[in-house]
């Protein structure tokens, strides 16, 4: 399927991004808040911006090289946490049992917050980069492993039955029918997850201080350098939007190879 391109694609967006700047403008004109303007920041983090690969010192760096940073440890957990949460799903999904003794375990580790995670990895491992991998990885496998079996859930009994006539072995009623039908709710979770990743990894650095966008953040908050705060934030949000576009293409290309 091909994307069309319209004008409502490119003007829509940019209204959106208009109406946050000038809310932000207008927020920042008051007596009551610190939070400093548009210009002001930009004026104070444009050396961030004009030189992302710059290093000047530890947490002195250009943007992309503390989003590397960052993104690293990303790379790193979120692809494990797809490992066992991605068969965990289809084993959720494709039996009563293993969904009865599982979704209690869930429900119970999906609302711990990844600041509490992150000790129990460091107790376990006994190393700051582990327990945040750790961390990235125990948080993000919830919503791949709910949404797979979802979708395992949803498959039509026509499926099924087709399956059974043909009879079909176990692996290929996994690749020939499971996968391709369930690849829609699979992909979701793939999503949600790679954006919790990336909160857990900022989350962590703030603890830890580690080189990274979550450490720059946290350091310039102590060091009530607020225009440097909005711009972390800033950079946070659109490095979320990159990664999450870059999924949808993963997806729409998968999906085109991988039919019912």
């Amino acid at each position: 399927m091909k994307w069309k391109f319209s004008w409502e694609d490119l003007l829509l967006p940019l209204i959106g991004i208009a109406a946050l700047f000038i809310t932000w403008q207008l927020i920042s004109s008051s007596q009551r808040t610190d939070l400093p303007s548009p210009s002001t920041t930009w004026e104070a983090s444009k050396l961030l911006v004009l030189h992302p690969l710059e290093k000047r010192g530890e947490q002195d760096q250009g943007l992309l090289r503390l989003v590397w940073c960052s993104l690293i440890l990303v790379a790193k957990g979120y692809p494990l946490g797809l490992l066992i949460g991605t068969p965990l799903g289809l084993l959720m999904g494709s039996s009563r049992w293993i969904y009865k003794i599982i979704d209690p375990i869930a429900q119970i580790t999906r609302p711990v917050s990844p600041l509490a995670w992150f000790p129990l990895g460091v107790l376990l491992f006994k190393n700051l980069q582990s327990a945040s991998v750790f961390a990235i990885a125990i948080c993000s496998m919830w919503p791949t492993v709910v949404n797979t079996a979802k979708g395992v859930h949803a498959i039509p009994q026509d499926y099924w039955n087709v399956a059974r006539v043909l009879k079909l072995s176990r692996w290929k009623t996994l690749f020939k029918i499971v996968i391709p039908a369930t690849l829609p709710y699979m992909f979701t979770g793939f999503r949600l997850s790679l954006g919790l990743a990336w909160l857990v990894i900022v989350a962590a650095e703030m603890l830890t201080g580690a080189p990274g966008i979550g450490g720059f953040l946290y350091s310039e908050y102590n060091g009530a350098i607020y225009t440097h705060l909005v711009t972390c934030i800033l950079t946070i949000g659109l490095t979320g939007l990159v990664m999450d576009r870059l999924m949808t293409v993963a997806e729409n290309w998968l999906k085109s190879y991988t039919t019912i």
